[in-house]
């Protein structure tokens, strides 16, 4: 008997207007809809300004829809009060972003740290996980390194393993390859592909061709002006 596994996240009718009823006001999501399923590696590719990075923030509760509902794993999060809707944030999702948003003063093993900070953790149970995911990252080496120090490389590996280090269910990337040569977009699409096998979900802005016809890519949904237009053949 086939069995069907329900969405990871479910977005409905989702806007998210900035500066509303002011002459600077813009409609940057409009009326969105749409589902992720677990372990899925879902792109939304568009221009610039075609709505990704508002829908991402919306998507990981890094913002509120100005209408519309989100779920997480069957739970309304959109109307949640700002404590809650931490806390969902904090044991849900790793975020990387296109500007990696390092401290550069910082180590290493201290940037990776920087999540973990607010929960409460035990000190231990704090340098288990980070040491986990520097060896995962490969980063290991570097840890008592200043971030501002590394190459640019060890810098993507670095933000990579602070993402990773709440464990999250999902991680949100936002043009994660923008300022990556070849050979570092390459590295990075092989982590993907290895948290994907780890069971991991994974929703990406991009407009990279590199990422977008990864064949760790899942499925692909454009955007333009605001709303999904429909789905991207691979």
């Amino acid at each position: 008997m086939m069995t069907t596994v329900a969405p990871l996240v479910i977005v409905e009718d989702v806007t998210k207007v900035y500066h509303p009823g002011e002459p600077d006001e813009v409609r940057a999501v409009r009326g969105v809809s749409m589902e992720v399923a677990p372990g899925e590696v879902l792109v939304l590719e568009g221009p610039s300004g075609s709505g990704k990075t508002s829908l991402l923030t919306v998507i990981g509760c890094m913002s509120r829809p100005t209408s519309g509902q989100v779920s997480i794993a069957d739970r309304r999060v959109s109307r949640l009060s700002e404590t809650a809707l931490t806390a969902v944030r904090r044991s849900t999702f790793g975020f990387i972003f296109q500007h990696l948003h390092l401290i550069p003063n910082l180590s290493v093993e201290d940037n990776v740290m920087v999540p973990l900070v607010p929960t409460g953790m035990s000190a231990a149970e704090r340098r288990r996980r980070v040491d986990r995911v520097l060896k995962a990252m490969r980063i290991d080496h570097r840890r008592a390194v200043q971030a501002g120090r590394i190459s640019g490389g060890e810098q993507q590996r670095t933000a990579i393993a602070r993402a990773l280090v709440n464990e999250p269910t999902v991680i949100i990337a936002d043009e994660p390859t923008a300022h990556l040569d070849s050979d570092l977009s390459a590295d990075f699409l092989g982590i993907l592909d290895d948290l994907n096998a780890s069971g991991t979900t994974i929703v990406m802005a991009t407009h990279d061709p590199r990422v977008m016809e990864h064949s760790v890519v899942n499925r692909r949904l454009a955007m333009s002006d605001g709303r999904i237009v429909g789905a991207v053949s691979s």
